[in-house]
């Protein structure tokens, strides 16, 4: 086990972009893939890197992420290791909410420093990558930086989305722009391999993956008035600091609204995905579930889409969609360009013989539905021909059953759509 660094996962803020997902989780808590949250993520990368040392730190709606991660991640009685929750906490030296990131490490620090570290190894909760970070811990160490920044090379059109830094020839950074203008841009090239460059990428785009020392970590955290590593910390760092550029070309995104999100999963049912739930060498970890294998009643047509365990499905027709855990779907239905998110639990026969004597609409998806466009998030209740076709056409919309944006339909959790319900 990597003993040297310690990790910490920064649970995000309220999450409004990625509502009405986040109305009663907290974002790292976010089902993705048909089976995961998004915090197994980076959870996971550590794993895979051999750092088992792992703090959470969340404040909004966590109880569902306190309970995926003590369901989820046991190790040895005779081991070190361990995912914990900091969630915020008012204390008589500190009263208030987290502020920032850097404020919500700042409130954890007594945490952390009854560990033996050398290096701080700080992540989002909310992206999508898979990464050994020994590589760039061994980067860091070699180069004898104090902190050491996780660098996305882009190209023009992405760049004004991101802080973007520029580098010297021995890739320390020596200046950083927030958001930049496209006007400023070719001031902005940094040194990048000759496949990105042949792709376009000239900048480099942080990443929010960072590495600090430390002893620096913990003189920049008795400085009350810094609240975040991006917009502060970073910035009146550099030319203080020796800070490392670490280049990472894999793929990489970051889940901060409905549309990336939804993009995300959607990826998941290419032929070869940029995100690679197959391979041996970067698994995702989840908690382990005792389901059934999923199966397929009827004629049914499934085509580039991604099916997790223990669903029940019933002479549909399914294209590019992901369909999550416990999904129940009726006869003659159809689900094109959408993700299921699943369910919770199963109904037993008795009570869908007597939902259906009563017209109770049971949890799943109803016979002769269309589904297009649209996220259907945990145990709803989707009747008999129901018509949900999101699309461009579609005016971003709020209301107490599903949300639009950007063409995207969410059909909120557990909401109950009636026969013959239409967007």
């Amino acid at each position: 086990m990597n003993k040297t660094t310690l990790a910490i996962i920064l649970g995000g803020g309220q999450g409004s972009r990625l509502a009405p997902l986040t109305e009663t989780r907290s974002k790292p808590a976010v089902p993705i893939a048909g089976k995961y949250r998004l915090v197994d993520i980076p959870i996971s990368n550590c794993i895979n890197s051999d750092i088992k040392r792992m703090f959470v730190l969340t404040q909004f709606n966590s109880a569902s992420l306190n309970q995926h991660i003590k369901n989820t991640y046991h190790f040895s009685h005779f081991s070190t290791a361990f995912v914990d929750i900091l969630a915020a906490e008012q204390t008589p030296d500190n009263p208030t909410w987290f502020q920032g990131t850097a404020d919500a490490v700042r409130q954890c620090m007594l945490h952390f420093m009854n560990h033996d570290f050398d290096y701080a190894l700080i992540l989002s909760g909310d992206q999508l990558y898979q990464m050994d970070f020994n590589q760039m811990i061994k980067a860091h160490h070699d180069s004898g930086a104090t902190i050491t920044i996780a660098t996305l090379p882009v190209n023009s059109k992405e760049a004004p989305e991101f802080g973007i830094l520029k580098t010297d020839s021995e890739n320390f950074i020596t200046s950083f722009i927030e958001k930049p203008a496209l006007s400023l841009l070719p001031e902005w090239t940094s040194e990048v391999s000759d496949e990105m460059k042949a792709e376009g990428k000239h900048y480099l785009a942080s990443m929010g993956i960072y590495i600090f020392n430390r002893d620096l970590l913990v003189e920049l955290m008795k400085n009350p008035n810094t609240k975040d590593f991006g917009k502060e910390i970073i910035p009146q760092s550099i030319g203080k600091e020796k800070i490392l550029s670490y280049q990472y070309e894999g793929y990489w995104t970051d889940i901060g609204n409905i549309d990336s999100f939804f993009e995300a999963n959607l990826g998941l049912t290419d032929d070869i995905p940029k995100f690679n739930l197959f391979d041996n060498s970067s698994k995702i970890y989840t908690r382990a579930r005792v389901l059934p294998p999923s199966k397929i009643t009827g004629v049914s047509s499934i085509d580039k889409s991604v099916i997790a365990e223990g669903c029940i499905i019933n002479g549909t027709t399914i294209e590019h969609s992901v369909i999550g855990i416990r999904s129940r779907i009726g006869f003659g239905s159809t689900i094109i360009n959408s993700y299921l998110m699943g369910n919770d639990y199963y109904q037993n026969i008795e009570e869908i013989r007597t939902n259906s004597m009563n017209n109770i609409i049971n949890v799943g998806i109803g016979e002769r539905c269309f589904i297009n466009n649209t996220i259907v998030d945990k145990d709803c209740r989707i009747g008999n021909d129901v018509r949900l076709n999101g699309g461009k056409h579609l005016a971003d919309t709020n209301t107490p059953l599903y949300t639009v944006k950007d063409g995207i339909i969410v059909v909120k959790k557990g909401a109950v759509l009636p026969d013959g319900f239409t967007v």
